[in-house]
C-alpha cells in the first residue's frame, strides 16, 4: 500500500475549508430564509421550497453545468463579475463555495424549517407583549428553542460538502491545491490505479460519515427525551 503524503492531504484541507465555508454562508442565508418558509405566510414560500429542494432530486451534473454557465463568461454572474474585475469564479474555490452553497442549501434549511415549525409563533407572541423586539425575540427565544435543528442542518451541511463530488468536478475541475478536493482527489487515484491510497481516503471518508450520523443520532435522542421528561 503507498503511503500518502503532506501534499496528497492538501485536498483534505482543501474541503475542510470549503465546508467550513459553505456551513456558515447557509446558516446566515438559510436561518432568516427557514423561519419564513416556517410561518408560511406567503403564496411564494411554496414555489421557493420547491427550488431550495430541488438539488435533492436533480442530477449534480445538471446544477453543476447550469451553475458552470451562469459563471462563465457569457452568464449573467460571469458577465458581471467581470465588469467588476474579478474575472470569471469557474474553477475557483469562490466558485466552488457558491456551487456547495446552491448543491447543499436543502441540507440546511430543512432541518431549520421542521425546527421553527416545532417552536411554532407562540414564542414569539409571548416575547411581544413582554415588548421584546422581533429581531431580539427570534436570536434570545426561538434560536435556543431550535438549537437540536440548527446543530442538525450545520453538520449534514458540513458532511454534505465534504462528500460532494459531481458539481465539484463541473465547476472546480480538479486543480491541485485550489479546487481538489477529497472526493476528485480519491478519484484521480482511482484513475492512476492507485488504490491503496484511495482507500486510506475513502476509509476515512467513511469513518467521518458514520460518526456524523452517530453524532445525529444522539442529537435525535437527546431530543427526545427532553420531549419524554416535559
Amino acid at each position: 500500500m503507498d503511503g500518502l503524503t503532506l501534499q496528497d492531504l492538501v485536498p483534505v484541507w482543501v474541503s475542510i475549508k470549503l465546508s467550513l465555508v459553505t456551513t456558515i454562508v447557509l446558516l446566515i442565508v438559510g436561518l432568516p430564509l427557514s423561519w419564513w418558509l416556517a410561518k408560511r405566510q406567503s403564496r411564494w414560500c411554496a414555489p421557493v421550497n420547491a427550488v431550495v429542494t430541488l438539488p435533492l432530486v436533480l442530477p449534480p451534473s445538471v446544477l453543476g453545468f447550469y451553475i458552470l454557465v451562469t459563471m462563465g463568461p457569457h452568464g449573467p454572474l460571469g458577465m458581471l463579475t467581470e465588469k467588476l474585475g474579478w474575472g470569471t469564479l469557474n474553477f475557483t474555490f469562490t466558485g466552488l463555495v457558491i456551487g456547495s452553497c446552491l448543491y447543499s442549501i436543502p441540507f440546511m434549511v430543512q432541518p431549520l424549517v421542521t425546527a421553527f415549525e416545532s417552536v411554532g409563533t407562540r414564542p414569539m407572541e409571548v416575547a411581544a407583549t413582554l415588548r421584546c423586539r422581533p429581531t431580539d425575540a427570534f436570536f434570545s427565544v426561538v434560536m435556543p428553542l431550535a438549537k437540536n435543528g440548527i446543530v442538525t442542518g450545520a453538520l449534514m451541511t458540513f458532511a454534505h460538502t465534504i462528500g460532494e463530488f459531481g458539481v465539484v468536478l463541473m465547476i472546480g475541475g480538479n486543480i491541485p491545491g485550489e479546487t481538489q478536493v477529497v472526493s476528485t482527489q480519491i478519484y484521480t487515484y482511482v484513475e492512476a490505479m492507485e488504490y491503496g491510497n484511495a482507500h486510506l481516503l475513502a476509509g476515512g471518508m467513511l469513518i467521518f460519515s458514520f460518526l456524523v450520523l452517530m453524532s445525529l443520532n444522539a442529537l435525535e435522542g437527546r431530543g427526545m427525551a427532553r420531549k419524554v421528561a416535559r
